[in-house]
């Protein structure tokens, strides 16, 4: 698979008066990434105390400027505490409980070291030590175990799920566990990359109101409004290669960017109209020696502007719009099921009870439905059933003749050629289409894949524009139902609100399964619950369902 080259070019300036402050402050930082120029001449600022909501389209750079934090590509002070969640915990025999006990027996081993040199160093006078102590005392020992278990259980491990090794864990649930390492770890500067994204609604509301108490510098790239106005006191932005930073939540950032917007968009017209005007004012000059000066007058105008650098329209950033293709509707019933019981072979779903059981329902070309409930208690398992493929233990489950479903789920970019550009992928894939060239490029760029991102090799696209490429290939089929499990993992804000656009306008059917409150909020007419081996109607709307969720919780 092609790798991503990140270059990282980053100058210091020191703000701070102490040796042992824990705020991070850099000036003229840029950064490039295969080549590409994503961040130029900026300052970075994360200070004690304040949480970063740090937001921008798919692949503007957002992970990899996470990922120079994390490996100090850039001059982080060593004594500021690093945490990066970018990655889940590595299967072994160690449990859940273990993996999360060893990481932090691992980093009061190295504070202990790291005391020892310095008193070699300053001797115990040296004002580096105070933060140390204060470290280690945070880290108490006698409390290891504990502390870790109510972390795993905010993130929805039961006791005996504590106690399973990690090796027999999914990956989702390994991510799980190595953010209750970064929770647990608490460092002075924590950078987490879509924390949400294999959590359920119950854990999400836990964790929102886990870092909203958060005390340290939290950087965080999330696409959940919720989760952003829940957890930020600051929104960095990061767009034509620079850092912009706001004060106050996603709300108030969205407020303020409006505004931001109408003052940018009349600067943008007009100097379009100054430029319009100029340029026909020296077309207009011809060739009359008489009117030359004043038309080269006009032209070193126009060239001061242009290397100025001209206001871009903030509508420039809008590259993703959605729009599902028109499909047949069906009339009822389309996908019913009958008494639909279903367990996986030899799973242990305690009591002989089946991890579904007895499910009566029906879904049509018209329902818009939000599934929700408990991870493992068969949301995607639902999902295959409809599919087929899955088929029940007992019972029967319909599909109407004509049906065809667009399905996207988490490894729904695996059928993409990492080697392969998009275009050369779209070419080879769809073949039988006879489409040329240009018309693949057209098409693609509907889905915000344009200009160089159509060659460049699949592999080293953002997950983002991954994701893009695989809505393209969905809305191909023209399918009359939709089957969604968790698309908003990898768009960013823009495309998710773009996606509920589309799904309002769409004919067909829809089934979403998602950790995102807003999206289900935009598009969702039902809300169906699933656990405990049934699915319920929920009477109210998906915001009753959150307070609900903090209050079973005890937030």
């Amino acid at each position: 698979m092609p790798r991503c080259r990140r270059t990282v070019l980053a100058w210091t300036t020191t703000w701070t008066a102490r040796p042992t402050a824990l705020d991070v402050k850099i000036s003229q930082f840029s950064m490039q990434v295969n080549g590409q120029q994503l961040v130029e001449d900026c300052d970075i600022e994360l200070n004690v105390g304040r949480r970063y909501g740090l937001l921008g389209v798919n692949g503007c750079g957002k992970s990899n400027l996470l990922a120079a934090l994390a490996n100090r590509e850039l001059p982080v002070p060593e004594h500021v505490d690093v945490f990066h969640l970018r990655e889940e915990a590595e299967p072994s025999d160690r449990t859940a409980l273990d993996a999360v006990v060893d990481h932090i027996k691992l980093e009061v081993t190295r504070l202990h070291k790291l005391e020892a040199s310095t008193l070699a160093e300053g001797g115990p006078g040296d004002e580096r030590l105070q933060p140390i102590y204060e470290r280690l005392e945070e880290l108490d020992s006698a409390a290891f175990e504990a502390r870790a278990a109510e972390l795993l259980h905010g993130l929805g491990f039961k006791k005996d799920m504590m106690r399973r090794a990690t090796k027999d864990m999914s990956g989702g649930w390994r991510m799980r566990v190595a953010l209750a390492r970064a929770l647990f770890a608490a460092p002075a500067l924590l950078l987490l990359d879509e924390p949400t994204n294999h959590l359920d609604l119950s854990a999400c509301v836990w964790l929102e109101h886990h870092l909203a108490k958060y005390d340290k510098c939290l950087l965080v790239i999330s696409h959940s409004q919720d989760f952003l106005n829940g957890v930020c006191t600051h929104i960095i932005r990061l767009t034509n290669r620079k850092l912009k930073y706001y004060t106050g939540d996603y709300d108030t950032y969205q407020k303020t960017l409006e505004a931001e917007n109408v003052i940018q968009q009349k600067k943008h017209d007009k100097e379009q109209a100054d430029i319009k005007h100029l340029r026909e004012f020296i077309a207009s000059c011809g060739t009359y020696a008489n009117m030359m000066k004043q038309a080269n007058s006009k032209q070193k105008i126009l060239d001061k502007m242009e290397a100025a650098g001209l206001t871009p329209s903030p509508k420039a950033e809008k590259t993703f719009e959605l729009a599902f293709p028109e499909c047949r509707k069906l009339p009822p019933p389309v996908l019913p099921f009958k008494e639909v019981s279903f367990s996986y072979p030899g799973a242990d779903v305690g009591g002989g009870r089946e991890l579904l059981n007895g499910l009566e329902f029906g879904v049509d070309c018209d329902s818009r439905i939000a599934l929700v409930g408990p991870n493992g208690a068969g949301k995607s398992t639902l999902l295959k059933l409809m599919t087929g493929d899955l088929t029940p233990t007992s019972g029967s489950v319909s599909r109407h003749q004509n049906l065809s479903i667009g399905r996207y789920h988490q490894h729904s970019v695996d059928v993409l050629d990492p080697a392969s550009h998009p275009v050369e992928f779209f070419l080879q894939k769809y073949d039988h289409m006879k489409k040329p060239v240009d018309e693949w490029r057209g098409y693609l760029g509907k889905y915000g894949i344009s200009g160089r991102l159509q060659t460049t090799p699949i592999g080293l696209l953002s997950d983002g524009q991954k994701s893009r490429l695989v809505f393209a290939m969905i809305c191909l089929a023209e399918p009359n139902l939709l089957l969604l499990d968790e698309p908003t993992n990898h768009l960013d804000i823009e495309a998710i609100d773009s996606l509920a656009t589309a799904i309002n306008k769409y004919a067909g059917g829809l089934v979403l399964v998602s950790h995102d409150f807003r999206l289900i909020d935009q598009v969702a007419k039902e809300i169906w619950v699933c656990e405990d081996g049934g699915v319920t109607v929920w009477k109210d709307d998906i915001r009753a369902y959150k307070r609900k969720l903090a209050k079973a919780a005890g937030l």
